[in-house]
């Protein structure tokens, strides 16, 4: 079984759906909506996740911060937990480098009156809440696809077989 092979199949496809939705989000909550915001908006933050993804080993860091709070692998607590350290790894670097490219360009296009700080905490506060609900749906679903489009099935279910089977 090749783990790298599907940990980057996961986050091609953690990164689309986050990107996806934040950038959704990000456009849907600015007072203009903007078709050309919204593929720009999804193409960088796909790739910054990308990198991310490929960067950091998030199975191994989300089953060492499980065993680290002696939480059982698998259980909902640590699909919780697992889901919050990576909310917090990818959403802070997209949402500050989505924040940071939608103000460069507002103010260049002569928007007024906008304050960095203020845009940057509500977005900020916006993204860990989506990125956490997305990723605490998806992973799991994710992973099984994973899996089964790489041959690991998982465990057999109702107990063994029964003798005349």
């Amino acid at each position: 079984m090749d783990m790298k092979k599907i940990g980057r199949q996961m986050s091609i496809l953690m990164g689309l759906t986050l990107s996806f939705f934040m950038s959704l989000a990000g456009n849907l909550s600015s007072p203009k909506f903007s078709v050309i915001g919204f593929i720009l908006g999804f193409v960088v933050s796909f790739i910054i996740s990308l990198v991310i993804g490929f960067l950091v080993p998030m199975k191994k860091v989300g089953d060492a911060v499980d065993r680290k709070l002696g939480l059982t692998p698998g259980s909902t607590a640590a699909h919780a937990v697992e889901s919050l350290v990576s909310d917090l790894i990818y959403t802070p670097v997209i949402t500050l480098a989505m924040i940071t490219m939608a103000y460069k360009n507002a103010v260049s296009h002569g928007a007024k009156g906008m304050s960095y700080g203020p845009m940057l905490g509500k977005a900020m506060i916006l993204s860990l809440v989506l990125g956490y609900v997305l990723i605490f749906i998806f992973m799991p679903l994710f992973m099984k696809l994973v899996m089964k489009k790489n041959g690991i099935g998982g465990p057999p279910q109702g107990g063994p077989p029964l003798d005349n089977e």
